[in-house]
């Protein structure tokens, strides 16, 4: 299944190129060509899913192994100091593919490459409460 007009879907059908890096049967993974740091990579599945709540939970074994095995590469070929794992799910979350995609990115400890400012629950009841709502609407 893919979408016609998806750019990552007109990767696996080999009507784009790219930077593979790995890849199997249900999964691929390449270089970002819009990279935060060099060797930043994507893993996707190769089927059509547009975010996390599209993605068959059976495809996360493979994706997580396609992650650990990229992520690790890039971090001995680029001698990162780490790694960031990393999906964006919906525009808000600042997704701009709509087919499913985890980044890797490889971090250096002067990259200068930000991450978000926290901020803090008003109360513990705030918190709790919170908690409590998140896990009704889990369990339905």
């Amino acid at each position: 299944m893919s979408d016609q007009d998806c750019i990552f879907c007109k990767i696996v059908a080999g009507e784009i190129p790219c930077f593979k890096i790995y890849e199997t049967e249900k999964v691929l993974s390449f270089l970002d060509i819009g990279p935060v740091n060099k060797g930043h990579a994507l893993v996707i599945p190769k089927q059509h899913c547009e975010n996390i709540w599209d993605l068959p939970a059976e495809l996360g074994q493979d994706i997580f192994t396609a992650a650990q095995l990229a992520g690790d590469a890039i971090v001995k070929a680029t001698g990162a100091d780490g790694l960031n794992l990393i999906m964006n799910n919906n525009e808000a979350a600042g997704q701009l593919v709509f087919h499913a995609h985890f980044h890797l990115i490889p971090r250096f400890k002067e990259d200068g490459f930000v991450h978000w400012d926290q901020s803090e629950y008003e109360s513990m009841d705030e918190a709790m409460a919170l908690a409590q709502k998140i896990e009704k609407m889990i369990k339905g």
